[in-house]
């Protein structure tokens, strides 16, 4: 039996709850936030100041959030990048991470992006699978450089 999984964009109203996913994300990467950096990052989201947000609700509860973004690169007008995706580890597996891929899917086709991407650490094996499903993984291995 499948729920019926509803994915709009993030509105101010869903605050609170955003932040119970943005935290357990953050966590999931031991990724240290402040609460300036919270409040920033849901005032960004919600202008579209260069980030967009969707959340995913099941029953008028949000379960799930995606952060994306479109970026020029030397070979492309627009790419779309999927900088952040978490749902509720409740609901893992439930089609909650599939739908809000998709709909990022159809901004970035709305966009007339070239290419759609993400990244993940290779030890996230439960998204792996799913991402192993939507997507194809073409071997590239990120480095970051201290600034």
């Amino acid at each position: 039996m499948s729920v019926a999984i509803d994915v709009a964009p993030l509105r101010a109203e869903d605050r609170a709850a955003w932040e119970v996913l943005a935290r357990g994300y953050k966590a999931f990467y031991r990724s240290p936030t402040t609460d300036e950096e919270y409040a920033t990052a849901w005032k960004r989201l919600l202008a579209r100041d260069g980030v967009s947000g969707l959340g995913a609700k099941i029953n008028g509860q949000l379960v799930g959030i995606a952060h994306y973004l479109f970026h020029a690169s030397a070979w492309a007008q627009t790419v779309c990048y999927l900088q952040d995706l978490f749902t509720s580890p409740a609901l893992r597996s439930k089609g909650v991470g599939r739908a809000l891929i998709e709909a990022v899917a159809v901004e970035a086709r709305v966009r007339g992006a070239a290419r759609y991407y993400w990244l993940t650490q290779d030890h996230n094996a439960v998204a792996r699978r799913l991402y192993d499903k939507v997507g194809k993984h073409n071997g590239f291995i990120r480095y970051d450089f201290a600034l």
